[in-house]
C-alpha cells in the first residue's frame, strides 16, 4: 500500500498555511486560517483512509475490496462542523465592523496592563515572593 506523496505535501501545505492565518488578529483571517486548515486535516484523514475501494455494502462487494467508511464519516462530520464555525466567525466578524469599522480582535484589559507594568519594570509582590528577590522578603536572612 503505497501512499500519494503528493497529497500529503498537499496536506501540510493547506496546514501550515492555516496556522499562519489563525494567528493574524483579524476575524477574517482568522476564519479563513480554519477553513484552511480544516481542508487540510480533512485531506489527512483521507490519506489516513488508504486506498479506494468499493462502496462498502455488505453482500455486494467483497470485504478485500470495500474502502473503510470511518475516514469519509469523520470528514462528513468535520465540513459540518466547520459550517458552523464558519457561521458564528462570521457573526462575529460582522459584528465587530458594525462597532469599530474593523474586524481585529482587540487586545485584553489584564494583557495591557501587564504590558505597561512590564514597561516601566514593576514586579508585583508575589512576583518578588516567587523569585527570592526584594527588600522585604521575609524567606531572606541576613548573614551576620
Amino acid at each position: 500500500m503505497s501512499t500519494n506523496l503528493t497529497l500529503i505535501v498537499t496536506a501540510s501545505t493547506l496546514i501550515g498555511c492555516g496556522v499562519y492565518l489563525v494567528l493574524e488578529r483579524s476575524l477574517t483571517r482568522v476564519l479563513v486560517g480554519l477553513l484552511v486548515m480544516g481542508n487540510g486535516i480533512n485531506l489527512l484523514f483521507l490519506i489516513a483512509g488508504g486506498r479506494a475501494g468499493n462502496a462498502p455494502i455488505e453482500g455486494t462487494t467483497p470485504p478485500s475490496t470495500m474502502s473503510d467508511p470511518l475516514p469519509q464519516a469523520l470528514v462528513l462530520t468535520a465540513i459540518v462542523i466547520a459550517l458552523g464555525t464558519t457561521a458564528f466567525l462570521l457573526a462575529m466578524a460582522h459584528r465587530s465592523w458594525q462597532l469599530n469599522s474593523n474586524d481585529d480582535v482587540q487586545d485584553d484589559v489584564e494583557d495591557a496592563s501587564i504590558r505597561r507594568l512590564a514597561a516601566a519594570d514593576e514586579a508585583s509582590d508575589s512576583h518578588d515572593l516567587a523569585t527570592g528577590g526584594g527588600d522585604d522578603d521575609p524567606r531572606v536572612e541576613e548573614e551576620a
